[in-house]
C-alpha cells in the first residue's frame, strides 16, 4: 500500500519533467534483464560497484542491445574493503559518476518490464540512490526470476522447500553461467533463465 501511495505521488511530481514518461503504462514487446553488483549485501550501507542490462524480445536475449557501466570507485571503499568484497581494481578504475550512469540507465530500460534474480535487492539499490538524484523510485512493473522458479518448484514438488542458488538453477535449467559476478554477465544469464522458465510445466522434472 505505502508503494503504491509513493509511486502515486512520483507521478504526480513528475508528471511535467524530464522522466514523466517513465511512469506511462508500457505497450510494447521488450523486457529488460538487469543486474548490480556491489560491495555488500545490506542495501542500506553497500555501495553500487556496477550496472547492466540487457533486453529481451520475445524468446530472444538480444546480447548486442546491452548497457555495461562501470561506476567510479566510492570514497569510502577502502583498500581493505576491495579485498574483502574480491573485487578487481579493474572494477573500479575509469567509472561513471553515479549520476551519470543512473541516468544512462533510466534512458536504456525506460518503462519496459524489469527481469532479474532477487530483484528486489537490486530495486533497493538502485531506489537508494535514485531517490536523491532524480527524485523517484523505479516505477517499472517487474519479474523476480528467483521466485517464479520457486513457485514452479513448488508447484511440480510441493514437499521440496528449496531456496534456490543462482548457479545450481542456472544448472538444472541447462542454462550457461555468463560471466558469473559481472553485471551483464549475470544480467544475460538472468534473461536465459527467465526464457528457460517462461516455458513453464514442460520443466517440472528438471527443478529438482
Amino acid at each position: 500500500m505505502l508503494k503504491a501511495l509513493r509511486r502515486a505521488a512520483d507521478r504526480r511530481r513528475q508528471a511535467h519533467g524530464d522522466y514523466g514518461w517513465l511512469f506511462s503504462p508500457y505497450t510494447g514487446d521488450e523486457m529488460v534483464a538487469i543486474d548490480c553488483e556491489t560491495t555488500g549485501l545490506d542495501t542500506r550501507h553497500a555501495e553500487l560497484v556496477s550496472l547492466a542490462a540487457v533486453r529481451i524480445r520475445g524468446d530472444r536475449v538480444l546480447t548486442s542491445d546491452s548497457l555495461d557501466l562501470r561506476l567510479a570507485r566510492p570514497a569510502s571503499l577502502s583498500g581493505d574493503s576491495i579485498r574483502i568484497h574480491g573485487l578487481r581494481a579493474i572494477d573500479l578504475a575509469d567509472g561513471a559518476g553515479v549520476e551519470e550512469a543512473l541516468a544512462q540507465f533510466l534512458d536504456f530500460v525506460g518503462n519496459r518490464p524489469l527481469v532479474g534474480w532477487c530483484l528486489d535487492f537490486d530495486l533497493a539499490m538502485l531506489n537508494r540512490y535514485l531517490r536523491p538524484l532524480f527524485g523517484f523510485d523505479l516505477p517499472n512493473a517487474g519479474i523476480d526470476v528467483a521466485q517464479t522458479y520457486q513457485r514452479q518448484l513448488r508447484r511440480s514438488h510441493p514437499e521440496l522447500d528449496v531456496r534456490p542458488r543462482f548457479e545450481q538453477v542456472a544448472e538444472r535449467l541447462g542454462v550457461p553461467v555468463m560471466g558469473r559476478h559481472t553485471a551483464l554477465g549475470d544480467a544475460v544469464t538472468t534473461a536465459l533463465i527467465h526464457l528457460r522458465l517462461a516455458r513453464g510445466p514442460m520443466l517440472a522434472e528438471r527443478l529438482c
